[in-house]
């Protein structure tokens, strides 16, 4: 018989599967994997919600070829997945707050309930997918873009360092328990043999 689960008991195990066990299975060298993290984190943190994954894979093309720059391609698309159809109306009224007062236009901030109403007017139409897409950049481009195109840059870099410091933490620690664990292991069976 299937065993059900609550939404947050299946977003728990989904961003298990999806974020933690990639970096865990993974054999490459922290850093390799801590900067697929953090470009990952940095993309999220665009209003680009919908691409992330592409620019994620044009970031590593471009990494690759041009500077030898490599990262965990796997790592880096699934971290763009912290910003998505379900917390991108807050992130993006972030990214047009921040925006809106690192260009001083503290007074001309417009309410979370604009943007979104916009937001939910825009997809909840019977538009086609194309035109809704069309409709949703153009109102970003004239009402809120520059604001959030601004806005979205120190979070992208805080996201970024964080989430490679992190997870360089992370992973360097873990290194370091499986190293003690083996050791301890190899230390009991060398005990045994000798006995």
């Amino acid at each position: 018989m299937k065993k059900h689960h609550s939404f947050w008991e299946n977003l728990k195990r989904i961003t298990k599967m999806r974020l933690v066990v990639p970096l865990l299975r993974s054999p490459h060298p922290p850093e390799y994997k801590a900067r697929g993290v953090a470009v990952g984190l940095a993309w999220a943190m665009t209003p680009l919600v919908g691409i992330q994954m592409w620019t994620v894979f044009m970031t590593w093309i471009v990494a690759r070829k041009v500077f030898k720059w490599h990262f965990s391609l796997a790592l880096g698309i699934a971290w763009t997945w912290v910003t998505n159809v379900f917390t991108m109306i807050p992130c993006y009224y972030i990214f047009y707050v921040t925006g809106q007062l690192m260009r001083w236009r503290v007074e001309s901030i417009s309410g979370y309930q604009n943007l979104s109403r916009i937001i939910q007017n825009t997809f909840m139409s019977d538009l086609t997918f194309g035109e809704k897409w069309t409709l949703f950049f153009k109102l970003l481009l004239e009402d809120w873009g520059l604001s959030m195109a601004i806005g979205c840059l120190p979070w992208a870099v805080l996201f970024a360092v964080l989430g490679y410091r992190m997870t360089l933490r992370f992973e360097k620690a873990r290194l370091a328990r499986r190293k003690r664990k083996a050791l301890m292991n190899k230390n009991g069976a060398d005990y045994e043999t000798s006995v």
